[in-house]
């Protein structure tokens, strides 16, 4: 989306990528960017915070947690709650990430009974690395994260999202920050991301509009 908005536009999109405890960890330190995305937590402390102006605030997009195994791989079960707690206790390695899901997914394990099992056996992540990229080159017997950040991943396939029971959906929102020199581009890139004409393109990678 970011080249159609600039051959729209005129304006040029410089982006980082981050999960949202670390991005909202730079920003609150100091480092500054014109237009800032992360989980809606963090946008609403960024905003506590006067980092980001109250009134610039926007919803981008929703993302449900999906499952996946190694390409190849048997597919366990993820039907329920007891299904996925099973899957997990008898797979050798499980990986998920540090960004929103993964906040999510410490506190599903401890309320499955499973916290302690989970952390002896738990694959390395590296901030902002794909947990998918983890189980396709089979550090991961079993990983969880983002849909839409394991739908862009080679060498994995995809189980499904969590069951409803125990699914949680993460807001990505976000706002203008208070020191930016570019409101206009950063106001006209928030516009152009809300759009209904970016419904189609959010979806196709598995989101939902804001």
């Amino acid at each position: 989306m970011i080249p159609e908005f600039e051959k729209a536009t005129g304006h040029k999109v410089s982006a980082a990528w981050s999960s949202t405890p670390d991005v909202q960890k730079r920003i609150a330190a100091g480092e500054a960017a014109d237009l800032v995305i992360l989980g809606d937590s963090g946008t609403e402390e960024l905003i506590k915070q006067g980092k980001l102006a109250p009134g610039s605030r926007a919803n981008f997009a929703k993302s449900g947690i999906g499952v996946a195994v190694r390409a190849g791989a048997p597919r366990p079960d993820i039907s329920s709650a007891d299904a996925v707690k099973r899957s997990v206790l008898a797979a050798k390695s499980v990986a998920y990430s540090a960004g929103a899901s993964g906040i999510y997914l410490v506190s599903m394990f401890q309320k499955l009974g499973i916290s302690d099992q989970v952390k002896a056996k738990t694959a390395a992540v590296k901030p902002g690395e794909p947990v998918g990229e983890v189980v396709a080159r089979g550090d991961a017997e079993i990983g969880f994260n983002q849909l839409s950040e394991l739908i862009r991943v080679t060498g994995i396939q995809i189980l499904g999202p969590l069951p409803a029971e125990i699914q949680n959906i993460t807001l990505y929102s976000g706002g203008i920050h208070t020191a930016t020199k570019e409101a206009d581009g950063a106001t006209a890139l928030v516009k152009f991301l809300t759009a209904p004409a970016a419904a189609p393109i959010i979806k196709k990678h598995g989101l939902e509009p804001g």
